[in-house]
C-alpha cells in the first residue's frame, strides 16, 4: 500500500478547525488546555497540528457526544445506569428479587415481609426486635403535631432519631437491618403522627383513618406492597446517591421523603385525587376529560411510561375496589372517569389514580393516598441504601457544560 501523497502528517489551523467543527477561538482554548499541541509553521507566524493528535481528538469528541447523549437519555427512564439485585420491572409488574410484588399481594404478604425479602435478610427477622411505644423527648412534640403535614413531620424527626441510635455507622448487615426496620415502623408512625407501633404497618394506617375495617386493612396491605420499591425511581435515586457517600440510613430517608415531596412525583397522588372529584362533580365526566385532553392538559393518574399498555399495580388494586364496593356510586363514577379517560387519550390508570381512588372511594382526602406511597416505599430506599453501601463506591456524574466559554484572557 502507497502512502497518500496528498496526505501531510501536519495540518494548518483551518484544516484542523475543519476536521474538529470548531472555530480558531476554541481551538487556541484546546491548545492552551493541553488538549492538542501546536508546532511553529514555515513563516513562523501561523501554527501546525499534528494530524495523528487531531483525528484522536475528533474521535473522542464523537465518541463524548454518543456518551454525553446516552448518558442524558439515561436520566429520563433510558438506558440502565446502575446495576442493582433489588427489582426488576417488566410488563407484568416489578419483581422483587425475582419475586412478583403482584403474586406476594395475592400471597397476603405484608410490607415487613417485602422489607425483609428486598433487605436480603435471609433468615433474620429484624422487626423481631423490641420498639420503644414511646417517643424521646427530642422529637415528641413534633411527632405528635398532627397539624404538620405528613413528609414535613418526618423529614423533621427522623435527623433527631438518627442520634438516638449508638450503632447507626454499624457495617454489620444484622445490625442495619435491625435499624432499618426501627425506621420503617418510626417513619409509619411518624406520617400519621401517632406512637411507635410494634404491629404490621397496614394495620397502623388502616386504623388511623377507618378503624376496625378489616376490607380497608386490606386493600392498605395490598398498596403497600406494590408501591415498596420501583427500581431507580426518582426517590429511591436520590437515597441512593445519598447512601453512596455513607451518610446513615436516617439520612438516606430524608433524601427519599424530600424527593417524593415534589408534585412531579409523590404530588401525583393529590393531583389524580383532585381530577377524580373535579370529573365527578363535572356535568358530563366525557365532557370534562375530553376538553381537558383537547386544550393540551395532562391527566393525573393516568399513563406510564414504563407501562405502555398499563400500570399492573394500578390493575390489581383497582380490581380489588371492585371486588368490595359493587354498590358504591363513588365506584361508579370513577368506572366512568377511567372509561371515557382511556377512550380518549388511550391512557390506562396508574398507582397514583388507585391511591386516589382509594382515598375517593372510603371518604378520605388526598393525604392517605401520599402517606401509602411513602410508607411503603421506604422499604424500596432503605433496600437501595443498603445495596449501594455494601458496595463501597461514590456515585458521582459528570455534567456536559454548555455555559460561556472561559475567555482566553481569563
Amino acid at each position: 500500500m502507497h502512502p497518500d501523497p496528498t496526505r501531510t502528517d501536519l495540518l494548518s489551523a483551518r484544516d484542523t478547525c475543519e476536521i474538529l467543527g470548531i472555530n480558531q477561538a476554541t481551538l487556541y482554548a484546546y491548545v492552551s488546555r493541553g488538549l492538542l499541541e501546536s508546532r511553529p509553521g514555515p513563516d513562523h507566524r501561523s501554527r501546525l497540528y499534528s494530524r495523528q493528535d487531531v483525528e484522536r481528538l475528533a474521535q473522542r469528541k464523537q465518541a463524548g457526544r454518543g456518551a454525553a447523549r446516552g448518558a442524558a437519555q439515561s436520566l429520563d427512564r433510558g438506558l440502565p445506569v446502575l446495576e442493582t439485585r433489588i427489582s426488576l420491572i417488566r410488563p407484568d409488574g416489578p419483581y422483587y428479587r425475582g419475586k412478583s410484588a403482584i403474586a406476594a399481594v395475592h400471597d397476603g404478604a405484608t410490607l415487613e415481609d417485602i422489607a425483609r425479602l428486598l433487605w436480603d435478610c435471609g433468615e433474620q427477622d429484624p422487626f423481631a426486635v423490641e420498639i420503644d411505644p414511646h417517643w424521646p423527648a427530642t422529637v415528641a412534640a413534633i411527632a405528635g403535631d398532627a397539624r404538620l403535614p405528613p413528609l414535613e413531620r418526618a423529614m423533621s424527626a427522623i435527623p433527631l432519631l438518627a442520634l438516638e441510635v449508638r450503632h447507626s455507622f454499624n457495617s454489620a448487615p444484622r445490625v442495619r437491618h435491625e435499624i432499618a426496620a426501627t425506621l420503617l415502623r418510626h417513619n409509619a408512625a411518624l406520617l400519621v403522627s401517632q406512637a411507635p407501633f410494634a404491629g404490621p404497618v397496614h394495620r397502623l394506617l388502616a386504623q388511623c383513618w377507618r378503624p376496625d375495617d378489616e376490607v380497608f386493612a386490606e386493600l392498605v396491605r395490598a398498596a403497600l406492597v406494590v408501591c415498596a420499591d420501583h427500581e431507580l425511581n426518582v426517590s429511591a435515586f436520590a437515597a441512593r446517591v445519598v447512601a453512596s457517600t455513607g451518610a446513615h440510613l436516617h439520612g438516606t430517608v430524608c433524601s427519599g421523603l424530600a424527593a417524593l415531596s415534589g408534585p412531579r412525583h409523590g404530588g401525583a397522588t393529590a393531583r389524580a385525587h383532585a381530577l377524580i372529584a373535579d370529573a365527578g362533580e363535572a356535568p358530563s365526566v366525557r365532557d370534562f376529560i375530553a376538553t381537558r385532553w383537547q386544550r393540551g392538559d395532562d391527566l393525573p393518574g393516568f399513563g406510564h411510561a414504563l407501562y405502555p399498555h398499563g400500570d399492573p399495580r394500578a390493575a390489581e388494586i383497582l380490581a380489588r375496589l371492585r371486588e368490595t364496593q359493587t354498590d358504591s356510586p363513588m365506584m361508579s363514577r370513577l368506572e366512568e372517569i377511567i372509561a371515557v379517560a382511556e377512550e380518549i387519550s388511550g391512557q390506562r390508570p396508574n398507582i397514583d389514580l388507585l391511591l386516589a381512588s382509594i382515598c375517593q372511594v372510603h371518604g378520605l382526602p388526598a393525604t392517605p393516598a401520599l402517606v401509602m406511597f411513602a410508607a411503603g416505599r421506604l422499604a424500596g430506599w432503605l433496600a437501595h441504601a443498603l445495596e449501594q453501601q455494601a458496595l463501597g463506591r461514590l456515585i458521582r456524574p459528570r455534567a456536559s457544560y454548555t455555559g460561556v466559554t472561559p475567555s482566553l484572557e481569563e
